[in-house]
């Protein structure tokens, strides 16, 4: 899944960056709020941190177009304030969780998942669909309790589709969370990922709604 992030301190935007990547996501980064704005209005991305206090444009207005604009994207708040009208304005803007700094790193990953995971419609870290089990916090797949050998990517992809289990994902989505902004998206990329994950999951899993793209239904029927 793809991550933007836009802070404009330099120690903290490499600190997460690094952090976010380690977790398994794919990561972009801009320092400058009228960039990150626009990368976040014309890109494809499961989740934004965004910084409150940003050159050129702050965080509550870039929150504000974006939702305006209809783009739906869980975003987490980050501001050095934090006080609590502050916190009030943030989220009747659109944001989805707030976090001050100072703050650790894994608590930051901690709330990312959590908002990931409620745009997905789930409420636990561990997800189950029939025989297929997806831990992210151990960034596990398993398969009747058995780990399943998964590259990044394909536990990328696996990952996204059971976050965002019954709902047909198209392959332009998925092209887009599973590649940076920044690198050239091969066109059958996502079919030739989607063939090595099945040949290592249950043939069930992985739907193919042609014309439309893949789903994974929230329950596997026997």
């Amino acid at each position: 899944m793809r991550i933007l992030v836009i802070e404009d301190d330099d120690r903290i935007r490499v600190d997460v960056k690094a952090a976010l990547e380690a977790a398994g996501y794919i990561v972009d980064v801009e320092a400058s709020g009228e960039e990150g704005w626009f990368l976040g209005d014309t890109e494809s991305y499961g989740a934004v941190v965004l910084d409150l206090g940003l050159p050129q444009m702050d965080g509550l207005t870039i929150l504000k177009r974006w939702r305006k604009a209809g783009r739906t994207m869980p975003v987490l708040i980050l501001t050095a304030r934090g006080t609590w009208n502050e916190r009030v304005d943030g989220i009747d803007a659109g944001a989805d969780d707030y976090l001050a700094k100072p703050f650790h790193v894994e608590e930051l990953i901690a709330r990312l998942r959590a908002i990931i995971r409620r745009s997905g419609g789930n409420a636990d870290s561990v997800i189950r669909i029939g025989d297929t089990e997806l831990d992210e916090r151990q960034m596990r797949v398993a398969v009747r309790g058995v780990s399943v050998n998964l590259s990044p990517q394909e536990y990328r992809l696996v990952s996204y589709l059971m976050i965002h289990s019954g709902r047909v994902v198209s392959q332009q989505e998925l092209a887009e969370q599973l590649q940076s902004v920044h690198f050239e998206r091969e066109s059958n990329a996502v079919e030739v990922l989607v063939a090595r994950v099945r040949k290592k999951l249950p043939n069930a899993l992985i739907e193919t709604r042609r014309g439309f793209g893949y789903l994974v239904p929230r329950e596997l029927l026997g």
